[in-house]
């Protein structure tokens, strides 16, 4: 019997929902990030709260979460997400490079740190990474982290 010939489907996208309460970061991480096969956005959001509100709709497998906002900040909502959806893998990304600000997301439930000034090769890295169920920690502070 002559069966039609079938593509094979494409892997499955990465899940990922962007929190950061400035909108030109996350247009860019968006533009960036869309690039790669690896990867789908389903949602953008401008802070702590909203991410609380849109993370069981959208379903994210990998959230990037700014730390610096207001008024829920990146470690309020990383906790309140973390203990509700512990499925889900969140990376917090900051501006602020001090091994403090990883430290206290980590124990909050992110599986992972990025400092914004980390290279957008890290970011990808990252993702795939905690993805996959591993931590990660970003070099710039790695290199502080005891």
């Amino acid at each position: 019997m002559n069966q039609p010939h079938q593509k094979p489907s494409p892997p499955e996208q990465i899940r990922i929902m962007l929190v950061d309460d400035h909108r030109l970061i996350l247009e860019s991480w968006k533009l960036l990030l869309e690039k790669d096969p690896r990867f789908k956005i389903v949602a953008e959001c401008e802070s702590g709260a909203e991410a609380i509100r849109e993370v069981k709709e959208m379903k994210p497998e990998i959230i990037l979460m700014d730390i610096n906002m207001s008024p829920v900040n990146g470690f309020d909502a990383t906790e309140k997400i973390s203990s509700l959806y512990p499925q889900i893998r969140i990376i917090g990304i900051s501006i602020n490079n001090h091994p403090d600000y990883a430290r206290h997301i980590m124990k909050l439930g992110a599986k992972g740190f990025v400092c914004k000034d980390s290279s957008f090769e890290e970011l990808t890295n990252a993702i795939i990474k905690v993805h996959q169920g591993s931590e990660y920690i970003c070099l710039e502070i790695k290199k502080h982290f005891k």
